[in-house]
């Protein structure tokens, strides 16, 4: 009975350990990766990191070969977004996992050659939720304050800096598997991997922080844009509010006018005062290009250059041109073509 509750206990602790290193590892981890919804997927997520940390990575053993292609095919199915933002942050999070597993198994082999088989055992194991836990604690006030979004350029970036310690860590695991065939290559391996695998793991959490930190780039761009329409829309309103004071200012002027021209038989001319009244921007008041108010006010004043202040023909036209039409949810290309062309007209030659 006694070596019963002996193994119960030995296997519960075992499996308490893989829990630990599960959580640490997925707290690290959501920030960077927006997950599916569902909580089977977080579920399964958990699941692949508490396995995967629980794997044995010597240099020179195939173990990391056959981890590979389960943990991106399991983080990539959890994940969502990107393709290549999924790909990038599964790349960093494997080399990290992967360097602290090769690091602890491979260079406490000489509790091994003591003779402490058990030691070594429970060193390994123990040493593993001890670093995640203490790098969730070092980033964990370094997190971004919502969930990671990079443009698909800065993916491809990240992605290109991730692949160099994914690669390194390959070459030193993977690359070194006639060292049981020889002491000298053996000894090359070990020493190469000291190098190597640190390195592996420092590059992944600083790779972290650069995600974290171009994501706040990214924020801080997205609020200049969208303050930068809104100052254009104030701009619109307060253009046609002086627009309606003047009108109304001036009102009284033009029936004056009109009544004058109507008495003295000049039926013509009052037509035609009235025409140019109703051509006036306030009568006819803001074009609805799409449903976004700060949006419809800046497309309005884009028109109204286009129209006027380059001799360009009118939005219908344009949109004409480029397949599309004026109408609540305007084509994009029409959209993006008037954001980008400026206020005011260029300077003639």
């Amino acid at each position: 009975m006694s070596e019963f509750f002996w193994m119960f206990w030995i296997y519960s602790s075992a499996l308490l350990i893989l829990l630990a290193n599960g959580f640490f590892l997925y707290q690290l981890c959501w920030p960077f990766a927006e997950l599916r919804k569902g909580r089977g997927w977080k579920v399964l997520l958990f699941l692949t990191f508490t396995g995967s940390s629980g794997m044995v990575i010597w240099i020179g053993d195939p173990n990391l070969l056959y981890t590979l292609p389960v943990y991106f095919l399991l983080f990539l199915l959890c994940t969502k977004g990107d393709l290549v933002g999924r790909l990038a942050m599964c790349v960093i999070f494997f080399c990290l996992e992967m360097s602290v597993c090769a690091l602890l198994d491979s260079y406490m082999q000489m509790l091994n050659d003591y003779g402490l088989f058990d030691l070594y055992d429970i060193a390994t194991r123990l040493a593993r939720p001890l670093i995640f836990g203490a790098l969730w604690l070092l980033l964990r006030r370094r997190f971004p304050a919502e969930q990671v979004r990079l443009s698909r350029r800065l993916w491809q970036v990240v992605l290109g800096l991730a692949a160099m310690p994914l690669c390194a860590l390959i070459a030193v695991v993977l690359l070194t598997f006639q060292k049981y065939e020889s002491a000298a290559v053996n000894t090359l391996a070990l020493n190469q991997g000291l190098v190597v695998l640190p390195f592996v793991l420092i590059t992944s959490v600083v790779l972290l922080a650069a995600v974290r930190i171009l994501a706040d780039h990214e924020r801080l761009e997205r609020a200049c844009q969208l303050a930068g329409l809104r100052e254009v829309y104030y701009q619109s309103l307060r253009q046609q509010e002086q627009q309606v004071r003047t009108l109304r200012h001036d009102l009284r002027n033009h029936l004056t006018v009109i009544r004058g021209l109507l008495e003295s038989g000049e039926t013509q001319n009052a037509i035609g005062y009235l025409d140019q009244m109703a051509g006036s921007p306030v009568f006819r008041g803001t074009k609805r290009l799409c449903e976004n108010e700060a949006a419809n006010a800046v497309l309005s004043a884009k028109a109204d250059k286009l129209a006027h202040g380059f001799g360009i023909p009118g939005m219908r036209e344009i949109a004409e041109r480029y397949g599309g039409t004026l109408e609540a949810g305007a084509q994009d290309g029409v959209f993006e073509l008037l954001v980008c062309l400026p206020l005011e007209p260029a300077p003639g030659p």
